[in-house]
């Protein structure tokens, strides 16, 4: 089995190169070189017996496109990502005015089971590498490098500035190599990407989220409430039935005052379940006072499941109440309607095809 070097630390590379009787600064040659997206046959600084010896015993860059697709309404990319055992994740490239920002998996699958989400369809294969997650952003890095290729006046490639952790999989149920790919964002000789971009989305593992809040990993945590009261909750998520949204709450008081971060509550209005005035009023009482912010998301129906998205009409009623009460909430913007950008739609398309033999 090949070894995977793209979730080592700068620290970690160095001692193993040593362990392979090369000089330390061959570890930092190929740290390096991995986080520009190289593989090992574009590391020229390396000798070429060195290449082909590391092509044939370790991994450099551990997600590969697989499929590329393109928004003709708003320019989103939507990649299919294909990893070394032959899985394959989600990834969504989306250009705003402060960069582009890249939304990854963190497992191939999900065992959540929340009712309004493609990816948790199948369940959970397996959690993602750390190295894995970062290949994700190298491969969309070389991506944005190949198609802006042709600009001369440019003194160097656009580049992911904005990670979030919302694709296929449930970040704090994988904590330990999420934990261990934000601590290599921001490694110093690596991407260097501040911590402070990231966006981290959880369905509401509390245990996971007081922890992530002593991690020193400021990233701003987004909770996928979907619901005013414990009650609904329960129909669209099974994690209700482990922890309520009392108990969330408290969680993410303990994020905001350990880290001074505000936190994002994800919504998905739903028809005839949580998108009335009446819930918008009961939410608003849960969140009064909290440093927050409500993203309002119209449904993206899943044709396996039987819920409804709502029209724009209820989306602004829904919007206006929160903001008659005081509650900083937007309507989400919608980005690659037209290439299946929501949450595992792509992946799940590529495995009906795979499976009818196409």
């Amino acid at each position: 089995m090949k070894t995977e070097l793209t979730g080592m630390t700068l620290e970690e590379m160095t001692a193993w190169a040593k362990r392979q009787g090369l000089p330390a600064f061959r570890g930092k040659q190929i740290f390096q070189g991995i986080h520009r997206g190289a593989d090992f046959g574009g590391m020229s600084n390396l000798p070429a017996a060195l290449r082909e010896k590391l092509a044939a015993e370790a991994i450099a860059q551990p997600a590969a496109i697989q499929t590329r697709r393109v928004s003709a309404l708003d320019g989103t990319v939507k990649y299919l990502f294909s990893l070394p055992d032959g899985n394959c994740v989600e990834g969504v490239l989306m250009k705003y005015r402060y960069g582009w920002s890249l939304c990854i998996s963190t497992q191939v699958g999900c065992r959540m089971g929340c009712r309004f989400c493609a990816s948790t369809l199948d369940g959970c294969v397996r959690n993602l590498t750390a190295g894995e997650m970062l290949g994700e952003v190298l491969a969309a890095n070389r991506d944005l490098a190949e198609q802006e290729a042709g600009e001369a006046t440019r003194e160097e490639p656009p580049r992911v500035s904005h990670v979030v952790l919302m694709g296929s999989g449930e970040p704090l149920d994988n904590y330990d190599q999420v934990t261990r790919f934000l601590r290599l964002l921001r490694e110093p000789e690596g991407i260097r990407l501040s911590l402070r971009n990231v966006s981290l989305s959880t369905c509401g593992l509390v245990p996971e989220m007081k922890r992530l809040a002593e991690e020193d990993l400021p990233v701003t945590l987004c909770v996928s409430l979907h619901a005013p009261n414990d009650e609904i909750r329960r129909q669209l998520m099974p994690i209700a039935n482990r922890y309520s949204i009392a108990e969330i709450l408290d969680a993410c008081r303990f994020y905001l005052r350990k880290t001074g971060r505000r936190v994002i509550f994800e919504y998905a209005l739903t028809e005839g379940i949580n998108s009335g005035e009446e819930q918008a009023r009961e939410l608003a009482g849960r969140l009064r006072g909290m440093q927050c912010h409500v993203n309002l998301i119209p449904l993206n129906a899943v044709r396996e499941r039987n819920l409804k998205g709502v029209t724009e009409e209820t989306v602004s009623r829904f919007l206006r109440t929160l903001e008659a009460e005081h509650i900083s909430a937007t309507r989400r913007r919608e980005m690659g309607d037209d290439i299946e950008g929501a949450c595992g739609q792509l992946r799940r398309s590529a495995m009906d095809r795979r499976g009818a033999g196409k």
